[in-house]
């Protein structure tokens, strides 16, 4: 068969057809195209939104909040006293009466009921010794150990800082959720909302269940089972040989990850303001499990079913809090610490520090990081013997000469001025409130006191009445009359600011 030849205008007048069937293909295709990308930005833009709205609801993780700001109150002095000279600087440089240091040191061993086993030392502000007694013996400190863990705490954690309550979700395949509750160290956590105008408390449960509740019922959630990551300080929570000061728990309870007012069980006698108080309540010996409880229970009032009981768990890796909330500052719990001579808020610190500096997560463990902090920042502390972080704990010895040196670092304008604003005045905060104090003197003793069954101590650093300042420390162990004893320090301590 012959085939016929194509001839050039045949070809010409099929490529214009075919470009005729394509132009319309590339035409539909570009149109496509151009919608899945306007369709692409449309929803991005939607999502970005939506994200913002949910993050300024509170109901995902961000920046923005439409939530009102709590500020703290400050309320108006009780008393107006006329204003005195503003205080100028620290002359360090003023020197102390050698012999009249020495005739208080005297006065105070010749005291009745004072007994012969005493050590005492004054310093100047620079930590020289000035005047002393026994000033190498070491001797039974009881809660005066406390100065020696916030100064190394203060030294080596962010005293800015904040310890987070926080709240995770974990979501399953069968359509089940389960809601975990870590806690970051928050002992002093309140069982209502946040407490902007306390130490104790600022942190509350139900805010978190609150904010917690709505995360979940934005993701169409009502019921969630409750898990407790209490992980934070391992499985070791007591010195040995504690519970032998610890009659009926009324001094410890053991580091937890979480509690509600430090354990404090007031059965109805809770004070008006959580941050004074002086009584010892007896503590819960399962903080951790009271927090949880009560976070479950606010939980329901919030429209939230929990399934079963609390169980333990672990925050999930690598994941975000749904909500959370954040307790005072370190340096404000440090303060309510020295101020309340609270035995397990010092043990925290102690193990904190620990955690730190990459020490054992143990009472040891606190301890072996307390001595080496110190030994960073020059303290001498021979004869030193640790049996905890708080005093509370039989068998700690430390001599006088340790105690000053603390307190002559606290005179220093360092960044661990937490452990000298936390130490209490007599006659006006902390527990040398009800401590024996002169008109002339009050308001320049800042002092660490300390008390078991055969120990009187205290230590601090003064402002002196004819300016400069010094230091000092004095342990009783033992007393012939430990109520005499007692009386003997307070003398003491007023009249150096006398010197």
């Amino acid at each position: 068969m012959h085939t016929p030849i194509q001839t050039t205008a045949d070809s010409k007048e099929r490529d214009v057809q075919d470009g005729t069937t394509q132009q319309p293909q590339r035409r539909r295709t570009a149109r496509r195209r151009t919608v899945t990308v306007i369709v692409s930005a449309i929803v991005t833009v939607a999502l970005c939104a939506g994200y913002v709205a949910l993050d300024i609801a509170d109901l995902m993780p961000g920046p923005l909040t439409l939530r009102q700001v709590t500020r703290r109150t400050i309320p108006d002095a009780p008393d107006a006293l006329a204003a005195g000279s503003v205080a100028g600087t620290l002359d360090a440089t003023r020197a102390v009466d050698k012999s009249a240091a020495a005739a208080l040191i005297d006065a105070f061993g010749t005291t009745d009921g004072v007994g012969d086993s005493y050590s005492v030392i004054i310093t100047d502000a620079n930590g020289n010794p000035v005047a002393q007694r026994n000033a190498d013996t070491p001797r039974e400190p009881a809660s005066t150990m406390k100065t020696l863990t916030a100064l190394a705490a203060a030294s080596t954690l962010d005293m800015g800082s904040t310890f987070e309550t926080q709240t995770y979700l974990v979501q399953h395949d069968d359509g089940s959720a389960s809601l975990v509750l870590k806690g970051n160290g928050d002992m002093l956590l309140g069982s209502g909302t946040s407490d902007p105008d306390h130490v104790n408390g600022r942190a509350g449960l139900a805010t978190l269940a609150a904010h917690t509740a709505a995360a979940l019922k934005a993701r169409g959630i009502g019921t969630v089972t409750l898990a407790l990551d209490d992980t934070l300080f391992g499985a070791d929570r007591y010195p040995d040989g504690i519970d032998e000061n610890n009659e009926g728990n009324l001094y410890y309870t053991g580091v937890s990850s979480m509690a509600i007012d430090g354990g404090r069980q007031w059965d109805g006698g809770a004070p008006a303001d959580p941050d004074i108080f002086s009584a010892y309540p007896q503590l819960s010996q399962h903080t951790d499990a009271d927090a949880a409880d009560a976070f479950a229970a606010r939980l329901a009032e919030q429209g939230i079913t929990v399934n079963g009981d609390v169980t333990d768990g672990a925050a999930p890796d690598n994941a975000s809090p749904i909500a959370s909330v954040s307790s005072a500052t370190l340096a404000e719990i440090l303060a309510f610490a020295l101020q309340h001579s609270d035995n397990t808020l010092a043990e925290e610190f102690g193990r904190l520090t620990a955690l730190k500096l990459g020490e054992e997560n143990s009472p040891k463990g606190g301890v072996a990081a307390v001595r080496k902090a110190l030994g960073t920042l020059g303290v001498d502390t021979t004869g030193l013997t640790m049996a905890d972080c708080s005093g509370l704990t039989p068998g700690s010895r430390l001599t006088v000469r340790t105690l000053a040196a603390v307190q002559a670092r606290n005179l220093t304008v360092s960044g661990a001025a937490a452990a000298a604003e936390g130490l209490s005045i007599p006659g006006l905060v902390g527990t040398a409130l009800n401590r024996a104090v002169s008109a002339d003197t009050a308001g320049l003793l800042r002092v660490k006191t300390g008390s078991l069954g055969e120990v009187t101590s205290m230590t601090g650093n003064v402002s002196r009445l004819g300016g400069g300042a010094l230091a000092f420390a004095v342990i009783v162990n033992k007393p012939d009359d430990m109520v005499a004893a007692r009386a003997a320090i307070d003398r003491f301590v007023d009249d150096l600011a006398r010197l």
